[in-house]
């Protein structure tokens, strides 16, 4: 069996408060209000830091690689056992923080993509997310999502 381990990322201070207010479900736009910053410098933070998180294009999959490199502070882990999520959701999970489409997850679980998008809404009902990003914060916190699910992608 091969272990795969990640280097640990350095974020700018900037760049990882920018990954850290989203992470709540903010907007851009609420995030860049919050720091005193305007919108277009913090989506500058943003393409820096996803640059540096291995070069992920999503903002969901940004979170989870900065969780993973400990760029940014992970949140505190919940008792997952607080959580009931069916095994078809759980499935959707790191495809989720991963940043695929719901065409992409169809794909890969050989489901219709009508299916995909109805478990996706309610993921985010169920973890009390606002958004994709949120939804990974909220699965790491339940141990839904792991540095390791997230090291293999990366590896």
């Amino acid at each position: 069996m091969r272990t795969t381990t990640v280097a640990r990322v350095t974020l700018a201070p900037r760049e990882r408060q920018v990954l850290e207010g989203l992470a709540d479900g903010s907007t851009l736009a609420a995030v860049a209000l919050r720091l005193s910053i305007r919108e277009g410098t913090a989506s500058g933070y943003l393409k820096f830091a996803k640059r540096k998180l291995y070069g992920v294009s999503e903002n969901a999959a940004a979170l989870a690689v900065g969780y993973t490199t400990e760029a940014i502070s992970r949140p505190p882990l919940l008792d997952p056992e607080t959580l009931f999520l069916p095994d078809n959701q759980r499935d959707i999970v790191p495809l989720l923080a991963l940043g695929m489409t719901a065409a992409h997850m169809a794909a890969e679980l050989k489901q219709p993509v009508h299916i995909i998008r109805r478990d996706g809404r309610d993921i985010l009902t169920n973890l009390r997310a606002r958004n994709r990003v949120h939804a990974v914060k909220r699965s790491w916190e339940l141990q839904l999502l792991t540095a390791e699910q997230v090291t293999t992608w990366l590896g």
